[in-house]
């Protein structure tokens, strides 16, 4: 029997072929010697007019049938809407009774609903690629336990169907344990780990996919990222040659090799790979890292044009306006440079650092963090040190496992949404803080959770929002603590305004007369970033600069870098914006590959067509 599909050998009573995976559908070859043509009998042949007569009323039959099959679904539908209709109106008619009766909030309803509603879409995603690839996977299997193997496929599907995908990986991390070489099941685990920000555990998955199929698209590309994000770069850099080199037409093998050797500072050669990428697909990421390689290399006209490239596709690239500024102040376009820093600025509001906050609330003079025991301890320990080790996603998806078991603790809910600021996941920002308020935790954790809401909403230019919420808490708070943090808050949200520069004012010095020692930086800084927007350049370079000696944070000197361009100290702008720059580079570049990768679905989908 051969592969219609890969024209291999296969056994006769195979049904799915040996190399491919695909259905046998038809056979061909000699007949064998026992199966004589019988000798045709002209009196019973049909003549051709009858063959076709035939055919045609099957044919009509067939249409008859799919089209009385298409009116029943069409009814089907119809009731499905009007049921689902039903159910909504029942379900805005309960949310309106519980608000009316003070037991529910209409916000909190909302976003509650909306991280449900992600998770089960992401959960139905994750069934319907399973679905697709699961006969494949089930062809695959060569082992003497077929029938336990199909058990762990059935329950898997059935976890799937219920929205259970933790029970559903389970089984299929069984089912795998059954059959190690299965690189179809290895590749859905490995690119399921891969999306829930499990990067060692999908590294697991892709190695065992490359032990069975070495030249395997995605496992090479993916499993190459993921080496370089665990900081083994040889390792790295060896999978994404072989990917280039067997895949010398595809953007992603590119794009990552060439994003490798920028973060090795080998320029010369992640140029040559990035503008390769740059050829096959013209994507933000890949202009960016091509300009800011080139910028590195001093080549400063083809990096402007590469980084205008970057923000025209997306202008809402905040790395891509920073470096597009200080590469036209390099230039002397002083102009244009301010104008560019001035865009990254505002599309990156300034936000008070979690470690910071963090460190402030766990110190003797600040009311201590309540504990994290148990297995959700053991989360949370994880998380922290995820966090320290700047790997935001990883410390997120340990956050997620410790609230599932201890989710009434303000410190898991603090400390989570404190991070989610870094992640701009604005949503989950809200819940989790709100959460927090719920509880009341007592002041000084209900002002951070005050402070956290109202830089999300920042973020997101809600600053109306984020001073109703200052307000709310300048009235509730009494220790100097927690009117420090509403004043503070206030005074950013009008100066991004413009709208009340004098009121802005006003709460940045209130802030800083009421700040204890460990926040003094905070409205130092709001104090100098107020006087910049009122034009009064000389005092905003006076505190910009204290509160950078204070917390030389990227934010603290970006603005001080603006200032100093804006009062004419063009050198001394240039030396701060690259300080700031360095600061503000750690891990950027492998959160913006991953982002690709992930984004460009559609890259590997064409490759995967290509391939076939």
């Amino acid at each position: 029997m051969i592969c219609q599909v890969c024209g291999a050998h296969n056994p006769d009573d195979d049904e799915f072929c040996s190399r491919c995976g695909h259905k046998l559908l038809v056979i061909s070859g000699p007949l064998s010697p026992e199966a004589e043509p019988e000798e045709e009998d002209d009196e019973e042949a049909f003549s051709l007019d009858e063959h076709l007569l035939e055919r045609i009323s099957a044919l009509e039959e067939a249409v008859k049938r799919t089209a009385e099959t298409v009116r029943g679904l069409l009814t089907a539908v119809r009731k499905q809407e009007q049921t689902s209709l039903v159910n909504q109106t029942g379900l805005a008619a309960l949310r309106e009774l519980l608000e009316r009766k003070g037991m529910l909030e209409v916000e909190e309803w909302a976003d509650l609903w909306e991280s449900k509603m992600d998770f089960q879409l992401l959960a139905l995603e994750k069934r319907e690629r399973f679905a697709q690839v699961r006969e494949r996977i089930a062809s695959l299997y060569r082992g003497e336990r077929r029938g336990d193997f199909l058990e762990r496929l059935e329950e898997a599907e059935q976890a799937f169907a219920g929205f259970d995908v933790e029970r559903a990986m389970a089984a299929l991390e069984e089912a795998h344990e059954l059959d190690r070489s299965n690189y179809e099941l290895a590749f859905f685990l490995a690119e399921t780990w891969f999306n829930e920000g499990e990067g060692e555990t999908a590294l697991v998955y892709f190695r065992r996919v490359l032990e069975a199929r070495p030249e395997h698209f995605e496992a090479l590309v993916y499993g190459g990222v993921l080496l370089h994000e665990s900081e083994r770069s040889d390792a790295a850099v060896e999978l994404l040659r072989r990917a280039v080199q067997l895949y010398p037409d595809h953007f992603l093998p590119a794009f990552s090799l060439g994003a490798v050797y920028a973060t090795g500072g080998d320029l010369v050669r992640a140029t040559t790979y990035l503008e390769r990428a740059v050829d096959f697909e013209p994507v933000p990421q890949a202009q960016y890292l091509l300009g800011s390689s080139l910028y590195e290399m001093g080549k400063l006209t083809p990096a402007i044009r590469h980084l205008r490239d970057a923000v025209r596709t997306d202008p809402g690239f905040e790395e891509a306006w920073y470096v597009l500024g200080l590469a036209y102040l390099d230039r002397s376009w002083n102009r244009k440079a301010l104008d560019a820093f001035r865009r990254a600025q505002r599309l990156n509001p300034r936000k008070l650092r979690y470690q910071d906050l963090v460190r402030y609330l766990s110190s003797g003079d600040a009311s201590p963090l309540p504990p994290v025991e148990g297995e959700a301890g053991e989360w949370y320990a994880r998380a922290e040190e995820h966090r320290r080790a700047d790997e935001a996603k990883k410390a997120a998806a340990c956050y997620r496992r410790a609230l599932a078991l201890d989710g009434d603790n303000p410190t898991l809910l603090l400390s989570a949404a404190l991070l989610y600021l870094q992640l701009d996941r604005v949503a989950e920002i809200e819940t989790l803080t709100r959460r927090v308020l719920d509880l009341a935790p007592g002041e000084m954790l209900e002002a951070t959770a005050y402070a956290a809401l109202a830089e999300a909403l920042r973020s997101q230019g809600r600053f109306r929002e984020g001073n109703r919420l200052g307000k709310k808490l300048l009235a509730a708070g009494k220790s100097a603590y927690t009117r420090t943090i509403a004043h503070y808050e206030m005074a950013c949200n009008l100066a991004e305004m413009e709208e009340d520069l004098d009121g802005a004012l006003d709460h940045a010095r209130r802030a800083l007369e009421l700040a204890p020692e460990e926040l003094k930086a905070f409205p130092v800084a709001a104090l100098g970033w107020v006087h910049y927007k009122r034009r009064e350049y000389d005092k905003a370079v006076d505190h910009l600069t204290q509160a950078s000696e204070l917390v030389p944070s990227a934010t603290n000197l970006t603005h001080l870098g603006m200032a100093l361009l804006a009062s004419g100290e063009e050198e001394r702008a240039r030396s701060v914006l690259a300080e700031a720059r360095g600061l503000g580079e750690s891990g950027g570049l492998e959160e913006r590959m991953l982002q690709c990768m992930k984004d460009s679905a559609r890259v590997v989908e064409r490759a995967r067509r290509k391939k076939k």
